[in-house]
């Protein structure tokens, strides 16, 4: 059983952050709605709008390294141009897509769109972080807030789900091979 490094690193930055960010996101959402709504005031010694916060920085952290290792580690390999005259396109993902008419409009709509569509999931939820932590309790006085928060949350759950989807069935149909090889299993010889 084997792997390359390469794959390795596309499983890092899809299922590693990727995923968690997309379990931490569902979580984020139900937390906020219930965290903020109108509380007693003997209720608000109890309230739960720090960890809010800290979650919120954590999920920012993840979303940050699955764009960072996405463009920076990923995408170089994705978009390697294949040498004149080659023929075995398996090694270049994006020549490989562009290659048939089949499957080109997986790079022009699938990869084109993942590309831009991703850069919002950090961008959005950094933001949420950063009001959920200067705010704190004082969330709960503000209903607009609360909704821009919410709303911010959601775009970047909605962003990194369109990012995930796109991500995964390119991954399927060109994906990013090559690196060393990984020994897992040293499997039977027949």
């Amino acid at each position: 059983m084997e792997i390359t490094t390469r794959s390795v690193w596309t499983l890092i930055h899809g299922m590693g952050f990727g995923g968690l960010y997309l379990l931490a996101g569902t979580g984020a959402t139900f937390a906020l709605y219930q965290a903020f709504q109108p509380v007693e005031r003997d209720q608000a010694s109890t309230h739960p709008s720090r960890l809010i916060g800290i979650y919120l920085s954590v999920m920012a952290a993840l979303a940050w390294l699955a764009v960072l290792s996405g463009t920076y580690i990923i995408y170089p390999w994705y978009r390697a141009s294949a040498p004149i005259g080659e023929h075995n396109l398996k090694a270049y993902p994006r020549a490989l897509l562009l290659s048939s008419p089949s499957t080109s409009a997986w790079h022009s709509l699938g990869m084109e769109w993942k590309e831009h569509v991703a850069w919002l999931v950090p961008i959005a939820i950094t933001m949420a972080a950063v009001v959920a932590l200067r705010y704190g309790r004082e969330i709960v006085n503000h209903p607009r807030l609360r909704v821009g928060l919410l709303a911010f949350v959601g775009t970047s759950l909605i962003a990194s789900g369109v990012a995930g989807f796109f991500g995964a069935m390119l991954d399927k149909v060109a994906p990013v091979e090559g690196g060393q090889t990984i020994r897992l299993v040293k499997g039977d010889q027949r």
